[in-house]
């Protein structure tokens, strides 16, 4: 029944037969984007031409070097033999019924339509027997909820019948050529399929290079440095096999900031490293500024200073310029083998640009932002920072986000007086130091920003009237209890001429005293100035309806 080998069958057929069948499994055809691996009709022209146990020893070299194309990780090693007894156990059951059915290892095609009847119900049954073992594997091995017959199974389905007659030729054109038959059968098959393979890869390639223009759009789009960073590792890790991630960015004095990294899909905290120019996978990128592609972690090993996990294999290393500048590096890692290809260094390649420019300018809106929100003198906020803060938690506090909030004003006795005395160098003197005794004592609780002039205002949320009042209160006595140095005065000889400052403080607090910002705001400024002012200055006053 395994049909031994015909006389007929010398060494260089053989050889020959096994070429083809292995350029045909490392050479899938690609249709609309699905690889299809088709090398049944290699295997019926050699069942007809040399029997069952030829065709079992071709189609088992064919499944090794197909496994081997797909580049199977150690954990999916398993398939290797479940495939090889797959296609042992298709080839031993079609051959044996067709033998049964009186089939017989055939000299000529043409020798009655019998025969030929016989090896196309032969070549049927081979296919529709190793679909069936392939759903029961992925049903019962595998644990696959998709469903089978999809767009994989009907390209396989169309291309399969649209190569049988293949088999067929390829016999007959062997009958009468011998080996000269597979090179000008099997030579145009791998060609259309490098073709195809080649044609695809160029759509890739423009589908690559349009997701990056996409990616880019939405990261120029950004106007917070967190906001581009999580989108730029976010969309990476959604078009790349990434099991760890790593952005890297390089300060203008050389220092190194781990800028974002995520971990088996976890955002970690961002950490300071300690990289060098040329060691390790990132040093090696920052120096040389080329990008790397290693698929395993022996071609990497050798690079000593590397910082990477222990499970990491695959490696893809893009430098980050701008303006003729490494600005960065970014490192992606895969636990699989060979899991990055050439194609998708070129998008990383050209995402990188992307997000350098992208983050330079979500840095230099920030800047702006943070300068046009600070009072240049003082440092401290200043008053449109101010009013949106206080817009934002008194919204809180009428959403019951926030239990109560509490305002503080306060405004320097006779200012005027010192400018007038001291000359205004002085004054600036006075409120830079003032700011900064405010601002030691709030610390985090609250927010400090200048209100215009002398005055100051403190919002405290979640303080209590009391809380507030003593806060207020230790404030007053640090400006009252410690002269203020001048040294930039305009009268005297003395370097530096110690004076006193007072201030006077109205407090307000919600939602007891008032019913929305602008009303808190009046109403701590009605107590600055009816409760502490009038009252004497140097003085805290709480609002009183």
């Amino acid at each position: 029944m395994l049909s031994p080998p015909p006389a007929d069958l010398n060494l260089l057929n053989l050889l020959g037969f096994l070429l083809l069948a292995s350029i045909v499994a490392a050479m899938p055809m690609v249709i609309n984007g699905t690889p299809i691996f088709i090398i049944q009709w290699v295997s019926i022209a050699v069942f007809l031409r040399y029997g069952l146990f030829v065709e079992m020893i071709t189609v088992q070299l064919s499944v090794l070097v197909l496994l081997t194309k797909l580049r199977i990780p150690k954990e999916g090693l398993f398939r290797l033999p479940l495939n090889s007894l797959m296609f042992f156990v298709v080839s031993l059951v079609s051959g044996t019924v067709y033998f049964s059915l009186g089939g017989q290892t055939l000299s000529r095609m043409g020798e009655g339509t019998v025969v030929l009847w016989l090896a196309t119900a032969y070549a049927v049954f081979y296919y529709v027997l190793n679909q069936l073992i392939v759903i029961i594997y992925q049903k019962f091995v595998y644990k696959s909820t998709e469903s089978y017959f999809g767009k994989d199974f009907m390209w396989e389905s169309l291309t399969t019948v649209i190569t049988f007659p293949l088999g067929f030729v390829l016999y007959t054109l062997h009958l009468e050529l011998g080996a000269l038959a597979l090179l000008f059968i099997g030579g145009p098959f791998a060609s259309v399929s490098l073709i195809l393979r080649m044609y695809y890869s160029t759509q890739d390639i423009n589908v690559y290079l349009q997701k990056a223009a996409e990616i880019g759009h939405q990261l120029a789009e950004r106007i917070k440095v967190d906001e581009v960073a999580e989108l730029f590792l976010q969309k990476l890790s959604e078009m790349l096999p990434i099991d760890y991630a790593y952005v890297i960015e390089i300060e203008e004095n050389d220092d190194v900031v781990m800028a974002r990294r995520i971990e088996n899909g976890f955002i970690m905290p961002n950490s300071q490293i300690p990289i060098k120019k040329y060691q390790g996978v990132s040093g090696t990128v920052w120096g040389t500024g080329k990008p790397v592609l290693f698929g395993s972690r022996k071609e990497w090993r050798h690079i000593v200073g590397g910082n990477l996990p222990a499970d990491s294999e695959s490696v893809l290393g893009i430098p980050m310029e701008k303006s003729g500048r490494h600005v960065g590096v970014v490192v992606l890692v895969s636990k699989k083998k060979r899991a990055f290809e050439k194609s998708q260094l070129m998008l990383v390649d050209i995402l990188c640009s992307h997000y350098a420019i992208a983050i330079e300018n979500a840095r230099h809106y920030e800047q702006a932002k943070e300068e046009s929100e600070r009072c240049s003198l003082t440092k401290l906020r200043n008053y449109r920072y101010f009013e949106k803060m206080l817009t934002r938690e008194f919204g809180l506090v009428d959403k019951r986000v926030r239990e109560r909030l509490a305002l503080i004003i306060l405004d320097i006795d006779h200012f005027k007086a010192v400018n007038d005395t001291y000359g205004h160098q002085s004054g600036n003197e006075v409120l830079r130091e003032l700011a900064s005794r405010i601002k030691n004592i709030v610390g985090d609780s609250g927010t400090v920003a200048r209100y215009g002039g002398e005055e100051f205002v403190i919002l405290l949320p979640e303080a209590t009237s009391r809380e507030a009042y003593n806060m207020t209160e230790l404030i007053r006595q640090s400006i009252a209890n410690w002269p203020f140095i001048l040294s930039e005065h305009m009268g005297g000889d003395s370097p530096q001429i110690p004076i006193k400052v007072t201030a006077s403080f109205g407090i307000a607090t919600a939602p007891e005293d008032a019913e929305d910002a602008m009303a808190l705001i009046r109403h701590a400024d009605r107590a600055l100035y009816v409760g502490a002012k009038r009252a004497g200055r140097n003085r805290v006053a709480a609002y009183v309806k």
